[in-house]
């Protein structure tokens, strides 16, 4: 078991793991951050989805040894309090049903509109393809971030 201090949603974080742990069991066992959730275990579904410098990555598939300086951002982080555009239009699109994936969902796009602001939908559908959703709400998340991208 080492100690790691890594930077969470702003914040230093000491934990001690071992160093193949990954980030996601590190968020949810070690910091009770519930938000991001388990999903395949394989990085193929994205429900771990997280931040990590600004891009979208599998936290389910990242040890916790790789992360060094690199800060990571989850869906708690995301905006203090539940009001950034993409999580108002998804209140607004009714997006979830079950809402299982929802935060991996939100942090892909996220990442998706801080490198492209106003993205055409097939470059949204290109981008978020390998996030899944049992529910089948692919078309309101898309017509979320139409939304979201129009106001920020």
């Amino acid at each position: 078991m080492d100690k790691y201090v890594i930077k969470v949603n702003g914040k230093d974080q000491e934990v001690t793991a071992s160093e193949d742990m990954p980030v996601l069991w590190v968020l949810r066992d070690l910091l009770g951050m519930k938000g991001t959730k388990f999903g395949c275990g394989q990085a193929l579904c994205g429900a771990c989805t997280v931040h990590l410098d600004g891009e979208a990555v599998r936290s389910c598939s990242l040890p916790i040894s790789a992360v060094g300086d690199g800060v990571i951002t989850t869906i708690e982080g995301l905006s203090e309090g539940g009001d950034h555009p993409l999580q108002k239009a998804w209140v607004e699109h009714i997006v979830p049903q079950c809402g299982y994936c929802q935060s991996g969902q939100i942090m892909n796009a996220a990442a998706l509109l801080a490198r492209n602001p106003s993205p055409s939908e097939a470059e949204i559908e290109s981008a978020m393809a390998g996030n899944l959703c049992r529910c089948g709400t692919y078309n309101r998340i898309k017509d979320a971030i139409v939304t979201a991208s129009k106001s920020l």
